[in-house]
């Protein structure tokens, strides 16, 4: 049986999206001559690269332990940041975890009509305000992780932003799966959130890859804050796709999930990725084949003729993507590239990068579910604190964060959460309480991760 979400037909670009095209084509001097060359050499590095991810597998993934994050090496920190993921070892008591997890079930037990699928055999639900979830985000050790990752950006140019503090975490409520084993998921093949058509369209989430239009896409750096504070990444309203800037997304492991079981696989590059995932729509093969010479930069040509976005699609209101495959993105090899990640144990945690490529594993052959609460790296910017108001509503009348669909509203479920589930004055504000009155100071938080507190024993 398919273990899949019921989701709109994928329809093709708008004839309107040329003029994208040629708006940016006009916006960079030399802007086909420089882009060719780094078409060109992107192709050439992502062969050694592709060919290193499928041989490391796992091993392609950053291991750290939360206990060492205020230790860790300069070395290790920019592998982190090349890599775009990371899993970060022991951030909740296992049997806190283990806790969440059983409650979680009870919850989706006793309130039968909850939504979510497949339908017959729910395991991924679209619920937001259980008390394990509320009591998840508003752990401390969850929100220093946030702060921790928050903290990888800074402002490429050295200037100063006025309103952003990264050492205030926000916090984005997402949903939660429990996937049993056996089956075939097919609702997340490889695709980046975040945005879809808004990072060509949008002039302001466009300029975070501007050193790659411009064709010097080394420089391209992922964690420039420049763009990213008011970058659109919602332009059509579509439901389920995000409106905030998350540094991070991510999941709490609530079991043991090893790979084959259900888990996350990630391209484990976000320079590279981003750098061909934005140049794609700008060149097209001359021969339309599957065989490896076909790959060659020299069966490719600069094509600024066509509507089509690779990895772009129109669904319902809006567009959906980038989601690549092997045929609209045939250099990253995504089917020996992505790889999956290290086995996580419950109270690990595992972060990628806002535009990096992931997918759920469509295969589960263990014994036992793979169970995983939503939680990503959200700072404190004033549009994301706009939100987060809004969000707090929700909250308070148990209906799904504006960001998603209204499948269900949670109120009168037994085992909602309620405010009072949010004990510390960081948490609170993470989740839009005392946002003006709770000043959280950032020496706060860099006492925290320095203290004794920082550790948690297994």
């Amino acid at each position: 049986m398919s273990k899949s979400a019921p989701t709109p037909e994928l329809g093709p670009c708008p004839p309107r999206f040329t003029e994208i095209k040629h708006d940016i084509a006009e916006s960079y001097p030399n802007f086909q001559e420089r882009v060719t060359q780094a078409w060109n050499e992107i192709l050439q590095e992502l062969k050694s690269a592709v060919a290193d991810f499928a041989r490391q597998g796992s091993e392609a993934v950053p291991q750290v332990e939360f206990s060492d994050l205020p230790n860790l090496s300069q070395e290790q920190i920019e592998a982190v940041k090349r890599r775009g993921c990371v899993v970060i070892r022991n951030v909740v008591d296992d049997a806190e975890a283990q806790s969440w997890r059983n409650d979680l079930k009870e919850y989706v037990t006793v309130n039968s009509d909850i939504y979510g699928f497949p339908e017959g055999d729910k395991q991924f639900f679209h619920a937001y305000w259980t008390r394990s979830q509320v009591r998840a985000r508003a752990h401390p050790n969850v929100l220093a992780v946030s702060t921790w990752l928050n903290n990888m950006y800074h402002l490429k140019s050295g200037a100063k932003l006025e309103d952003v503090d990264l050492s205030t975490p926000l916090s984005y409520a997402d949903r939660f799966r429990i996937r049993n084993p056996g089956g075939q998921w097919n609702a997340h093949p490889p695709h980046v959130d975040g945005g879809a058509i808004e990072r060509w369209e949008d002039k302001t989430f466009r300029t975070c890859f501007a050193d790659i239009l411009n064709g010097d896409w080394r420089k391209h750096d992922p964690y420039d804050l420049e763009g990213r504070i008011n970058a659109r990444s919602s332009m059509y309203g579509r439901e389920n796709q995000s409106s905030i800037f998350r540094t991070y997304q991510g999941w709490l492991a609530l079991s043991e999930t090893a790979p084959h079981e259900g888990t996350l696989k990630v391209f484990p590059d976000v320079l590279l990725s981003n750098a061909y995932t934005i140049l794609r729509p700008f060149f097209r093969p001359k021969l339309e084949s599957e065989k490896e010479e076909e790959l060659d930069s020299s069966n490719w040509e600069y094509d600024i003729s066509s509507p089509d976005f690779p990895g772009i699609y129109s669904i319902g209101r809006g567009f959906a993507g980038p989601r690549p495959n092997t045929k609209t993105h045939p250099h990253l090899k995504l089917d020996e590239a992505v790889v999956s990640i290290p086995k996580v144990y419950p109270g690990d945690m595992v972060f990628w990068h806002c535009d990096l490529i992931h997918a759920v594993e469509p295969e589960h052959v263990g014994k036992n579910d793979s169970s995983v609460m939503y939680i990503p790296a959200v700072p404190y910017t004033p549009q994301n604190a706009a939100y987060i108001a809004r969000q707090k509503e929700s909250f308070l009348q148990g209906v799904p964060p504006p960001d998603f669909p209204v499948y269900k509203s949670e109120t009168g479920f037994v085992g909602i959460g309620k405010p009072e589930d949010i004990e510390n004055p960081i948490a609170k504000k993470a989740m839009g309480f005392q946002i003006e009155a709770c000043v959280v100071h950032i020496a706060v938080l860099k006492w925290y991760l320095q203290s004794s507190n920082f550790s948690n024993t297994k």
